[in-house]
C-alpha cells in the first residue's frame, strides 16, 4: 500500500471549493472523465469512464463509492479497478484570508499479486501516488473556475 498527502491553498471560499471538488458532475472537462452517479452523500456510487460518455458505461468500467462525507469539509472516495483500489480523501479548511486550504490524501492498494511482487512494485507505486496527488492538487484552480463560470 502506498499513500501520499499534499496541500494547496486557493483564494476562493470553502463552499465554492466544495462544489468544485466534492459534487460529481456527469462530465468533468478538467479531468476528461464522465461519471454515472447514483445516490447522494455517503451512499453515492459511481462509474468513471475516460472521455465523454455516450450511452451506457462499458462493462468493466471502474466503479467507485463515497466512503466519507462531511458536507463542506471532507469527502472520501474509493475507486475499484481490477488489480487495485484507489482511495482519495479531500479535506477543506478555511484560511485566515477567506480562502480554502485543500488537503488531499491518495492511497493505492494493490489487490493482486504475491507479497514479493507487491514489494518490488512498492517504490514505483509510491512515486506514482505522489505524482497523482500533485497532479490532482494542480487541477484545483481549474475545477473551481468551472464552478465560478456555472459549468
Amino acid at each position: 500500500m502506498s499513500t501520499a498527502t499534499g496541500t494547496r491553498e486557493v483564494p476562493e471560499p470553502r463552499a465554492d471549493v466544495w462544489r468544485a471538488l466534492a459534487v460529481l458532475q456527469p462530465y468533468c472537462p478538467v479531468c476528461d472523465v464522465s461519471y454515472v452517479v447514483e445516490g447522494s452523500g455517503r451512499r453515492t456510487t459511481f462509474v468513471a469512464v475516460a472521455g465523454r460518455l455516450e450511452g451506457e458505461p462499458p462493462a468493466g468500467a471502474p466503479r467507485g463509492r463515497i466512503v466519507e462525507w462531511v458536507p463542506g469539509r471532507q469527502v472520501g472516495t474509493e475507486l475499484e479497478l481490477t488489480p487495485e483500489t484507489w482511495t482519495t480523501r479531500i479535506e477543506l479548511a478555511d484560511t485566515a484570508t477567506g480562502g480554502t486550504r485543500v488537503t488531499m490524501t491518495v492511497t493505492h492498494r494493490p489487490r493482486r499479486g504475491s507479497r514479493p511482487a507487491r514489494w518490488l512494485l512498492g517504490r514505483a507505486a509510491r512515486s506514482m501516488v505522489r505524482r497523482t496527488v500533485e497532479s490532482e492538487l494542480d487541477k484545483v484552480p481549474a475545477h473551481v473556475a468551472l464552478v465560478a463560470r456555472g459549468s
